[in-house]
């Protein structure tokens, strides 16, 4: 049966990196198709909507998304892309998956860890008000059913992948009824999964810890904008943002998506590094049932980061988006 995957360009460098990453995907030959949309300041530009409704109804019919980094207008009273979706669609879960790749050389080997964020609350939504000229208030919210479900969803991504440790992220030693919130239902729940270890960390201590003995770690879960932070600092663990796949999903939806943004600086120009996308779309091959394409992709990844000289810029090298691609189709 062909699957039809909902493709949102993005902005910036999104069209770019989405085509060299479509080509990929056709040259595996699965029965995909894929159904183009707009979000984010192209969409605004084309029907006057950051978030169009046609772009909606295709998430909802076909369920599977794979999103390029989207541009919200800084500073002109829109409300961040990627918050709208993740609201609309509930995808509390965001998954982002820090793991070494072999050929790629950083201050450290052997990282694989994967953080677990909650997705729907939190500061990180933004809900502030003006008390008055000189004082702003920012809501920070947690509650249970939020909480419990990213912190279930973590133990059991531990329980079915064989990963020996969850370790919770917060900040209940200051904030002690919201971040106390979530770090006691994490003990509660933690408490049915005895074969796992349960750690927890304020989270200044896990920043401390992810750069000095980032091997610790194996599954870690926490709130909103801890993950939002913590997740980017995982991406410097094994060489930048331009190598880290992440999804937002629920039980229904999955929108598979680069953690980067749309790099508008370098838009056009055939420089930007495309394995964050691509390795999103493995994460999503994983989830449609492909596990063995996404695992020739990755091999033929590794191959063209060890065995030749071509890189794109962001990791020290000189090739174009198209001939990083162009190696890498070579190889599969």
């Amino acid at each position: 049966m062909t699957q039809t995957i909902t493709l949102i360009e993005g902005d910036g460098i999104g069209p770019e990196i989405t085509a060299q990453v479509v080509r990929v995907l056709q040259a595996l030959q699965l029965p995909l198709t894929f159904d183009r949309q707009t979000l984010g300041q192209t969409a605004l530009e084309q029907t006057g909507s950051l978030i169009p409704e046609t772009t909606l109804q295709s998430i909802r019919k076909n369920h599977i998304a794979l999103k390029a980094p989207c541009t919200t207008p800084v500073g002109q009273g829109f409300r961040s892309v990627n918050v709208q979706l993740r609201l609309a669609f509930d995808l509390y879960a965001n998954i982002r998956p820090a793991r070494s790749l072999e050929g790629v050389k950083t201050r450290y080997e052997n990282v694989d860890l994967i953080i677990f964020r909650e997705n729907t609350e939190d500061l990180y939504i933004g809900e502030e008000r003006k008390i008055d000229e000189d004082t702003i208030e920012a809501i920070k919210r947690i509650t249970r059913p939020a909480s419990q479900r990213i912190i279930q969803a973590a133990f059991e991504y531990a329980a079915a992948h064989q990963r020996k440790k969850v370790t919770c992220v917060h900040k209940a030693n200051i904030l002690k009824q919201s971040d106390g919130l979530f770090l006691r239902i994490f003990r509660e729940i933690a408490a049915q999964y005895p074969q796992i270890e349960a750690t927890d960390l304020n989270v200044d201590n896990a920043c401390m810890q992810m750069v000095m003995h980032p091997e610790q770690f194996d599954v870690m879960v926490m709130p909103n904008l801890y993950g939002d932070i913590l997740s980017d600092l995982s991406s410097g663990l094994i060489g930048g943002l331009g190598l880290l796949p992440g999804v937002n999903r629920n039980e229904e939806i999955a929108i598979f998506e680069a953690v980067h943004g749309s790099a508008p600086d370098i838009a056009g120009k055939n420089l930007a590094n495309p394995t964050a996308l691509l390795q999103s779309a493995c994460m999503m091959l994983d989830h449609l049932g492909y596990g063995d394409a996404a695992q020739r992709i990755h091999k033929a990844l590794v191959s063209v980061l060890c065995d030749t000289p071509i890189r794109t810029r962001d990791l020290g090298g000189t090739a174009t988006t198209t001939a990083f691609t162009d190696a890498l189709i070579a190889r599969l």
